[in-house]
């Protein structure tokens, strides 16, 4: 693993490193290449003017880009950085200017969905990594990125049957180098796991918080003026890209629509306990969801500390 806090050193792991959408994901990525020299050329695309330029501005890149395939053009390693429902035309676009050996991934929060979307554009199908860097905040854009997100935390490896070795061993050490752990598993693994880690509850938060706006209208601004720190923990996380999270949900349906189904369950059985007066059920399921909030912090995968570890140093 390549230390954070100096760049690599020896040959450059790749000549030209091509990262597609410029948002938290793609611009942290951008500047943990540069400053981990993990890349001599950073080339950079975004289907949004604003978005280039200020990825210009920041210089987080060597190339700034319009067109994707111009980006992509001569790279070594892909990384797609769109929302999922967008994914499939960024491979559209890559594919006929690949260079031979080239490999793609990408970082979306659903696998199965990217891989049928994905992988039949590309000309050399084992030679396509999916990866969900499971790292992120409530902010996006380019100014939102920073080298260290990455740093600790897992990226999960589902490349599909077939895929090169070499290639999938080449996308890990690529992650281990950004500071994170590596993890392989199946696509549809995958997205069951992060439909009940991940996918469900973002949509309570922004169920909650679209319950709270209506009980607003009601209470003339108490709700917000009172907020305690649950309902604002659950406003940081409803605060997460819009375009992002529509696309998760209308691609990992089947997996979060089953664990909806468990938690409306789980749910009904607390509410009985509430009605009943049933202390020891309630105390018996706080203790054991304070001792998973324990586990999560021990084994650093979050921090104790008020902003979660969440906000990038100086920021």
């Amino acid at each position: 693993m390549v230390s954070s806090s100096s760049p690599a050193t020896g040959p450059l792991p790749f000549g030209r490193l091509a990262i597609v959408g410029v948002g938290l994901i793609g611009s942290s990525l951008a500047r943990a290449a540069l400053a981990r020299g993990l890349a001599g050329e950073v080339a950079l695309a975004d289907a949004d003017p604003a978005v280039v330029a200020r990825a210009a501005e920041l210089g987080i890149g060597t190339s700034f880009h319009a067109d994707a395939a111009e980006a992509a053009a001569g790279a070594d390693l892909v990384i797609s950085c769109v929302p999922v429902g967008a994914c499939g035309l960024v491979a559209e676009a890559i594919g006929p200017v690949l260079k031979p050996g080239a490999i793609v991934s990408d970082v979306g929060s659903v696998k199965a969905a990217v891989v049928e979307r994905m992988l039949p554009h590309l000309p050399e199908k084992d030679r396509f990594v999916p990866a969900h860097p499971v790292a992120g905040t409530e902010f996006s854009g380019p100014d939102a990125g920073f080298a260290d997100l990455f740093e600790g935390r897992w990226s999960i490896l589902t490349p599909p049957p077939g895929t090169a070795e070499e290639a999938i061993s080449t996308v890990a050490a690529f992650w281990e180098a950004c500071g994170a752990n590596v993890e392989t598993m199946t696509p549809a693994h995958h997205d069951l796991v992060l439909a009940i880690t991940s996918h469900l509850p973002h949509l309570i938060a922004y169920n909650i918080v679209g319950t709270a706006a209506d009980i607003e209208e009601v209470t003339q601004s108490e709700v917000i003026k009172f907020s305690a720190g649950g309902f604002r923990d659950f406003t940081r996380i409803a605060a997460s890209d819009p375009t992002m999270w529509r696309d998760i949900f209308l691609n990992n349906k089947l997996a979060v629509l089953e664990a909806l189904g468990r938690f409306s369950e789980d749910l009904a059985a607390l509410q009985r306990a509430i009605r009943w007066g049933d202390g020891d059920a309630l105390f018996n399921l706080f203790t054991r969801t304070r001792a998973i909030r324990r586990s999560i912090i021990d084994v650093g995968q979050d921090t104790p500390s008020p902003d979660f570890g969440r906000r990038p140093p100086g920021k």
